[in-house]
């Protein structure tokens, strides 16, 4: 299978924050997003694998800034690494202010999907090859989390783990 960049996979939804979407605050409620970031991680691996995308995994979200009833956010996603049926995809969710229209980075996450066929049987899918330096920092830290994740799951010997290893062989 020929390599993909992750600009191939980029998508980018952008919407309203409306009243029935609030908390009693006032603010986005997070379960709503964190379905609109569940959209736009699958849309982004489908993009890649072109194959039917399953989310196997919300590996980190981080809400750091509140996003206010009727503001303008965006949510930024793309793959960040692909293994054998599986891709991780990183976001990124902006909020433009309503008056100035300055985007700020306000909250960010990590999915993984797994590619699968009709029966829902996982699908090999394309390597990624990253571009930019943030793409190729976002690639190395992919295996890093994943590595991560097998060693605490019980899937991977710590011994094994060679790239969580090199961080602290030095």
């Amino acid at each position: 299978m020929e390599p993909k960049a992750p600009r191939e996979s980029r998508t980018t939804l952008t919407d309203l924050v409306l009243p029935s979407e609030t908390n009693p605050l006032n603010n986005l409620f997070g379960g709503e997003l964190l379905a609109r970031m569940d959209r736009a991680a699958s849309i982004a691996a489908r993009r890649h694998s072109r194959r039917i995308v399953v989310t196997a995994s919300v590996n980190h979200v981080a809400f750091n800034k509140a996003v206010p009833l009727g503001s303008v956010v965006t949510v930024e996603a793309s793959v960040s690494r692909a293994f054998k049926s599986s891709m991780e995809i990183f976001l990124d969710v902006w909020v433009e202010d309503r008056e100035s229209g300055r985007r700020t980075k306000a909250n960010e996450a990590i999915y993984t999907f797994v590619a699968v066929d009709e029966t829902g049987m996982p699908v090999q899918i394309p390597p990624l090859e990253p571009e930019t330096d943030l793409e190729k920092e976002r690639f190395a830290a992919a295996l890093r989390r994943k590595q991560l994740s097998l060693v605490l799951a019980g899937k991977m010997k710590p011994n094994e783990a060679t790239e969580l290893k090199a961080l602290f062989d030095n």
